[in-house]
């Protein structure tokens, strides 16, 4: 058996970044989350895991490297954002996984590559090569072509909604068992962790039934396009593929060492039992 066949000794694990992780308020980089997310990541691939990350961020990091004022409004400044943006976030993911001895491949995808069926298939081979053959891949939506996640309801188009989403449907398309949400908050509350009350994490779903739908709020921050009713939207799919999913607070991404050994970290969406 060759290097790249032998089977992992850890789980397939798909990280999602928000891009409140990566950037400061004003859009620019957060040069310290990437070093971070970098180390941790190559640290817990060194650990034997298989790590796949689905990185926001394309949109806000070109608006701030062509000097919009403002998060862009059009669909076509946005796509013109994430094409700038999309260049600079791998620069960056290369050179900080570089510097802890990793490579990094780049995956775009769209709704229409993820609802056909030999698109799909050939996605799924080319994850499991880049995996066997060490590479961590780097998944991001590709909206400088596509509009299905920054026009949210774009007829004809499967709707991935934003990248809480597609973390989702990457996890299932590959087969996961685990998918870690980095957000800006801590996990699901059941109040609002921003208001003066102070709410209750809640550690543990197991099913998403109303009760847990109506404490969801609306977008986290101006900088990106997800919440908490995108993340529980994610974390339906992620449970009936048998997927455990955890949201905690990209701050802290060490936390994903916690994580592994199987600590209590954020809110933990259990995966239904099934079959694999």
């Amino acid at each position: 058996m060759s290097q790249t066949d032998k089977k992992p000794s850890g789980k397939r694990i798909v990280v999602k970044v928000g891009t409140s992780t990566l950037t400061r308020e004003g859009g620019k980089i957060n040069l310290r989350s990437f070093d971070l997310i970098a180390r941790v990541l190559s640290d817990v691939h060194n650990m034997g895991h298989e790590i796949i990350l689905v990185s926001s961020g394309a949109i806000a990091v070109g608006a701030h490297k062509l000097s919009m004022e403002k998060r862009p409004e059009t669909l076509e400044q946005k796509q013109a954002a994430a094409s700038v943006g999309q260049c600079e976030l791998m620069h960056l993911y290369d050179k900080f996984f570089g510097e802890y001895g990793k490579t990094v491949g780049q995956i775009l995808l769209s709704g229409d590559d993820v609802d056909d069926e030999e698109i799909s298939r050939n996605l799924i081979n080319t994850f499991d090569s880049l995996l066997k053959l060490g590479v961590i891949p780097i998944v991001n939506e590709n909206d400088s072509v596509s509009f299905a996640e920054i026009e949210t309801h774009a007829e004809g188009h499967k709707v991935l909604g934003d990248n809480d989403k597609l973390s989702a449907v990457v996890a299932a398309l590959c087969d996961a068992q685990l998918l870690v949400m980095f957000s800006d908050i801590d996990g699901l509350y059941d109040g609002d962790p921003k208001g003066e009350e102070k709410p209750r994490l809640i550690r543990e779903v197991r099913v998403i039934d109303d009760d847990i739908t109506s404490i969801a709020g609306g977008t986290g921050t101006s900088r990106g396009t997800g919440g908490m009713i995108t993340k529980l939207q994610a974390a339906r799919l992620t449970q009936s593929r048998g997927i455990d999913m955890i949201i905690t607070n990209g701050s802290a991404p060490e936390k994903l060492y916690d994580i592994v050994e199987g600590k209590s970290v954020g809110t933990l969406f259990v995966g239904k039992k099934v079959a694999r």
